[in-house]
């Protein structure tokens, strides 16, 4: 994953960590996955921090995650957005579509993560971007784990998603 990246954008507009609570969250079916696709929603991700370990059967991927708790009832901002890593276990297999992996400093907006089963407990979680493009992950079973890794920091626009409340 390209660290420098994320130090160049993470060190700017900082919020200090002590404001807020760190969210750690963990999925172990599909209605825990999507408390974290919901927490996930809007998040924003450079496809070089995206990464698949075949002998480990994680894939892990760090974000920067639109802050929806913090933009409830807000009408304008400011509004936070935090760094967060995200990885699954228990991965047999990694498909992507409409996603050039060579291009590592493409921007992916990550729109939801869902699960088609298969065979019980396994099958697909898939990550869905604007655009049309989505990575596949074909799985034992559910295991993820979402956790912020450092401070928030300040964004001024809220993702809009076409009703008259987005900003």
């Amino acid at each position: 994953m390209s660290s420098g990246w994320l130090q160049r954008n993470t060190l700017r507009h900082v919020v200090t960590m002590s404001d807020a609570a760190f969210l750690k969250l963990a999925a172990f079916d599909a209605d825990d996955l999507q408390v974290i696709s919901a927490q996930m929603q809007d998040a924003v991700i450079k496809v070089g921090d995206m990464t698949y370990l075949p002998r480990q059967r994680k894939l892990a991927l760090v974000a920067n995650r639109f802050d929806w708790d913090d933009s409830q009832g807000k009408r304008s901002g400011p509004y936070l957005r935090r760094l967060t890593g995200l990885q699954f276990a228990r991965v047999q297999g990694v498909r992507s579509r409409r996603i050039r992996r060579e291009q590592s400093d493409a921007v992916l907006e990550l729109l939801s993560i869902d699960f088609e089963a298969g065979n019980p407990p396994g099958g697909t979680v898939v990550l869905r971007f604007a655009g049309g493009g989505d990575l596949s992950l074909d799985v034992e079973c559910i295991e993820a784990m979402l956790e912020d890794l450092g401070p928030q920091w300040v964004t001024s626009t809220r993702p809009a998603h076409g009703t008259s409340e987005a900003r």
